[in-house]
């Protein structure tokens, strides 16, 4: 078994050098190869990666053609068995590595599986997650109601925000931060390899959704943690701006999903309200006190 760690970097030596730092510190109990694809990083040398590392196999891209691409890119050359995405922006404290590919060996109903994220502050990031349908949102507007019901019932009905990360479980979809998969799952795939439709965001969401259509489940390993920096930003016009990106994102998985039925122009109205909703409350307890909500 060949684990095959593909890195995107654009921009980001030094966040990217401590990535691969820490895949090598902490990757004691499988083979293991690292692949870095330079997205055409305008401001970053990437021959720098192979002073610092040279045992890497570095992947020059053309031009930045989004995070999907530059995955694609890499794993072209991938040699591994088992391929893991991992985001530039993340750092291992353990053998995550390891642990998450025991687990994925066991599991052959599973096509990909993610780990417990958190934030530098070791907040939990909500990374095991349910496709989104007229009923999860409807229940979700009616939160007060949900928290009424016992945890883990809660939990497995609704994932997101309402799970706290604290055991195993499968999930509709799961965090391309740490996004592990066997090389043969994704051999089934057209092109033998990820979607490209999306430059940025939403790419994970996707993938999991196209390994659910092959007959495939996505599954949340709580059992290892990896810090994922992730700082979004919260002033109120960048904020505005990716949500308005989240919603036509979130649009375009549902109309592959299900179409441009009624039930989709439903979603859109429900989901619409509810997060324009959401984001000005957010905006008022950011200038009333100034306080970051993620």
């Amino acid at each position: 078994m060949l684990v095959s760690v593909i890195i995107v970097n654009y921009n980001t030596f030094r966040v990217t050098c401590d990535c691969i730092e820490s895949v090598i510190k902490f990757t004691k109990n499988i083979p293991y190869e690292i692949i870095l694809v330079d997205n055409a990083s305008p401001n970053d040398n990437p021959d720098d990666f192979l002073v610092k590392f040279p045992s890497i196999t570095l992947v020059k891209s053309k031009e930045n053609g989004g995070f999907a691409k530059g995955n694609n890119l890499g794993i072209e050359v991938a040699k591994g068995n088992i391929i893991l995405l991992l985001n530039s922006d993340t750092v291992l404290n353990e053998d995550s590595i390891s642990i998450a590919a025991g687990k994925l060996q066991q599991m052959p109903e599973v096509g990909a599986l993610s780990v417990r994220l958190i934030y530098p502050d070791g907040k939990l990031q909500h990374t095991a997650r349910k496709f989104r349908s007229i009923r999860n949102e409807i229940l979700d507007v009616l939160r007060p109601i949900l928290l009424l019901m016992p945890y883990k019932k809660r939990a497995d009905l609704m994932l997101n925000q309402y799970f706290h990360g604290d055991y195993n479980t499968y999930a509709d979809w799961v965090s391309g931060a740490f996004l592990m998969f066997r090389k043969e799952t994704l051999d089934k795939r057209p092109g033998k390899k990820l979607d490209e439709r999306f430059f940025m965001y939403g790419e994970d969401q996707l993938w999991c959704y196209q390994f659910h259509e092959l007959g495939y489940k996505s599954y949340y390993l709580a059992e290892t943690t990896v810090i994922h920096i992730h700082n979004a930003s919260t002033e109120p016009s960048k904020q505005l701006k990716l949500l308005k990106k989240f919603l036509e994102l979130e649009l375009r998985i549902m109309e592959y999903r299900r179409g441009r039925d009624v039930y989709y122009q439903i979603f859109i109205f429900i989901l619409t309200i509810k997060e324009m909703a959401r984001y000005y409350i957010k905006i008022i307890i950011y200038k009333l006190f100034k306080h970051k909500i993620r």
